[in-house]
């Protein structure tokens, strides 16, 4: 069990094709929280628990080479065997963070948005880009204030990478998309550089996503789901522009990604590791 100490203890899901679990621990590392990279298997064998974490994160990557649909053999795999012990997890409060192969996961196993506090549902998707072919790009993200998303409390606009071929974010219904609105669960929205406004056009908006929606959360906004990788602009050198940036005199401290992890793990150590 976690520990009354105030250390935040997070744990990164590796194994059948996810790559991204240096970057998602060195940010969670950064943060101040105490990240372990767990193999699926060590979880469905019963060798590691869930309950040892106060943080779970779904990283990004390519499980299971996308077959069937991006995130669904995973999430299958995770519903068969780790079913209770997830929504356990999630009943306690626990936070979860789902980055571009992790969010095409939890929304196949029903985990977003949970609307009603139904976290075995599926009600959105994630699916093939208008444009027809993957996309590997920088966007430019901006952040709902009226949204409870822990991960993104108070972060201005940012820039981040998008590397995905299934990011278009659909709803069930129009009754869904309207409570995902309605209840601010929009957490991140795709805008064009130029007005910081949402939008439709490619390519600021890469795949064609309802409403720019770039990343949901839940009611609780303990749960958050995002297309861009945050874990990817950790350095200010990570940005495709930091040259200019050095040389007009606003090259950052650090890379934008890491406020999301920051507002994740002091939540949890106020709330969850204390």
């Amino acid at each position: 069990m976690p520990s009354d100490t105030g250390e935040v203890r997070a744990l990164v899901i590796t194994g059948y094709g996810l790559n991204c679990e240096a970057e998602t621990s060195y940010a969670l590392r950064l943060a101040g929280a105490r990240p372990e990279q767990v193999h699926l298997s060590e979880l469905l064998t019963g060798n590691r628990s869930l309950d040892e974490f106060h943080l779970l994160a779904f990283i990004g990557g390519f499980s299971f080479g996308d077959h069937l649909a991006a995130g669904t053999a995973f999430a299958n795999r995770v519903r068969r065997r780790l079913g209770d012990s997830l929504q356990r997890f999630v009943k306690d409060g626990k936070l979860v963070i789902a980055i571009c192969n992790g969010f095409q996961t939890v929304v196949k196993l029903g985990l977003l948005p949970g609307l009603g506090g139904d976290y075995q549902t599926r009600l959105v998707t994630l699916t093939n880009n208008d444009c027809g072919t993957f996309q590997d790009r920088w966007v430019r993200l901006r952040f709902n204030p009226a949204s409870p998303c822990v991960f993104t409390q108070g972060l201005a606009p940012m820039d981040l990478p998008i590397r995905h071929g299934e990011g278009k974010f659909v709803a069930l219904n129009d009754e869904v998309l309207d409570a995902v609105r309605s209840q601010h669960l929009v957490a991140a929205q795709y805008v064009a550089p130029d007005t910081g406004e949402p939008t439709q056009e490619y390519p600021h908006n890469p795949n064609g996503s309802a409403d720019a929606i770039a990343g949901i959360c839940d009611p609780t906004g303990r749960i958050f789901g995002l297309m861009p990788h945050p874990e990817a602009y950790l350095s200010p050198l990570n940005h495709p522009h930091w040259g200019r940036q050095k040389l007009a005199g606003c090259l950052p401290e650090k890379g934008a990604g890491t406020a999301l992890f920051e507002n994740a793990v002091r939540f949890a150590g106020t709330h969850l590791a204390s």
